[in-house]
């Protein structure tokens, strides 16, 4: 199963190129997930909504796009063609990695027509007549969004996506830019992790990494929102302990030589499409600053790391996750070790 995504700013033609690329593709169908945006306004309370300027902003926009996809293609098979702005790259990394983690490969291409071009066609773009503030909402968005747009250009959106130059181009001409391209190869997959989804209870071991000044190391994973302790799902007849060190390493690049003391074992309700399971975090130690300078990312899987207090912690964190990290921090100091349920300790 697969997704072309087509990126681009506002006003690019995503949409126009997107119906001409499904004449093209054998199998394909269209999933705009603009429409997921006009049925949350049917599905949140107005309070929510006023709280977000945009539906890209709202994790359940977010989720409900993965699971339209994953849902469409688990119906149709063959390929999915998305014609959707994204300029932030944490929105891609958790909307692909979602998708990546069902198994789902996507091609990442960007409309990149000069801004000059760019600006004529939001211009001349046609506005419903019976859309309400349709100037405002249509067109003013478009010119609002290339200052993002250019932000993104600069950062990480032209290393991530294949560029079509469509400045000289028709819709149809760009579709059928983008379907040789996908087609021999020129447009390889996204290079994203591919976790498996579970599909029953799990047993994840983390590790607590400290500095010279107790603060935590956290990272952030590409695949799923908020930041995390170095750890993972322990494997099939491997110890807990030894997955977290494993773990670490894959991770960081750090290679503990002595086993962690556990601190915590949390039991995570489940809560759909999750199953929950046990979580238990152990107490790494505290890293020399020779070693904490030497952190290495893998790659694809996670996109940034740094040494957090527990207030900082705080806003960084899931809640759950932030309870364990806060009752481990305790065990830690207590030298004893906790046991949770849904990150409240009993016993």
């Amino acid at each position: 199963m697969t997704v072309v995504w087509i990126n681009g700013a506002f006003g690019a033609g995503k949409t126009t190129t997107a119906r001409e690329l499904i004449e093209l593709i054998p199998n394909s169908a269209l999933f705009d997930p603009e429409v997921i945006g006009g049925a949350l306004t049917h599905l949140l309370p107005p309070k929510r909504l006023a709280e977000v300027g945009d539906f890209q902003d709202l994790p359940i926009w977010r989720r409900l796009v993965v699971d339209t996809a994953a849902a469409m293609l688990a119906e149709l098979g063959g390929t999915l063609v998305v014609p959707m702005t994204l300029l932030r790259q944490e929105y891609r990394d958790e909307i692909f990695g979602g998708l990546a983690a069902r198994r789902i490969t996507v091609h990442h291409l960007l409309l990149a027509p000069a801004e000059t071009i760019l600006r004529e066609r939001i211009a001349g773009r046609e506005i419903p007549p019976d859309l309400p503030d349709g100037e405002i909402r249509t067109r003013q968005w478009s010119y609002d969004h290339i200052e993002p747009y250019r932000a993104a250009l600069a950062s990480w959106l032209t290393a991530d996506a294949h560029p079509v130059d469509t400045s000289d181009l028709t819709p149809y001409e760009t579709a059928v830019r983008i379907a040789d391209a996908v087609g021999s190869g020129a447009v390889p997959v996204c290079d994203i992790v591919q976790t498996p989804e579970p599909t029953a209870e799990t047993l994840a071991a983390g590790v607590l990494l400290f500095d010279e000044h107790d603060r935590v190391l956290l990272v952030d994973p590409t695949y799923k929102p908020g930041w995390e302790f170095p750890g993972g799902v322990v494997e099939r007849g491997e110890a807990p302990a030894r997955a977290g060190m494993r773990e670490v390493a894959e991770e960081t690049g750090i290679r503990l030589q002595e086993v962690p003391r556990l601190l915590v074992v949390d039991w995570e309700r489940p809560a759909p499409p999750g199953f929950g399971g046990l979580r238990l975090l152990f107490d790494g130690g505290r890293l020399e600053p020779g070693q904490a300078s030497q952190v290495l990312l893998p790659g694809p899987e996670l996109r940034a790391w740094r040494f957090a207090t527990e207030e900082e912690a705080a806003a960084m964190l899931p809640p759950v996750r932030y309870e364990r990290l806060r009752w481990a921090l305790r065990a830690r100091e207590r030298g004893t070790a906790l046991y949770l349920e849904a990150g409240v300790p009993l016993g």
